[in-house]
């Protein structure tokens, strides 16, 4: 092949990280939604896991969000009411620029939520750290927030 073969599988990399955690959490999908969305309910439910910190959420597809004291920021890329929440999503210590994806899928399980979480394009090396986070500042927290 030639020099463009090779210098094409160089552009490609196979060492990405990335989470996919599901949860059943026991609500409407319209009520995981709000809380996950409504700058009042979110703000509960991150006083959960750490109280007091200032909670921020525009309710438009392209606003912005801070959450736990501005240490999360991001933007919103789509909000599809009761179904999907895709966000821009970063830690205030990651490079400037740098932004993850990640996707809040809720399928309806009867009189539950089967939440499907997929987070990806974080800096490498922070999977753990971030997925743990989910557990316990998200789904923990949320199931409380709920029950």
């Amino acid at each position: 092949m030639g020099p463009a073969s090779s210098s094409q599988n160089d552009e490609i990399s196979r060492t990405c990280e990335c989470i996919h955690q599901e949860v059943v959490i026991k609500a409407t999908r319209a009520r995981v939604y709000q809380a996950l969305t409504e700058e009042r309910q979110f703000r509960e439910v991150t006083n959960i896991s750490i109280p007091g910190a200032a909670t921020a959420i525009s309710p438009e597809v392209g606003g912005t969000f801070s959450i736990f004291g501005g240490v999360i920021s991001g933007r919103h890329i789509e909000m599809v009411p009761n179904e999907r929440l895709v966000q821009a999503w970063r830690e205030k210590d990651w490079t400037p620029g740098v932004s993850s994806v990640a996707r809040f899928q809720l399928n309806d399980g009867g009189s539950d939520t089967r939440l499907v979480f997929d987070h990806t394009g974080f800096p490498q090396g922070k999977a753990e750290s971030l997925a743990t986070g989910w557990k316990s500042h998200y789904w923990d927290a949320l199931q409380k927030y709920l029950a």
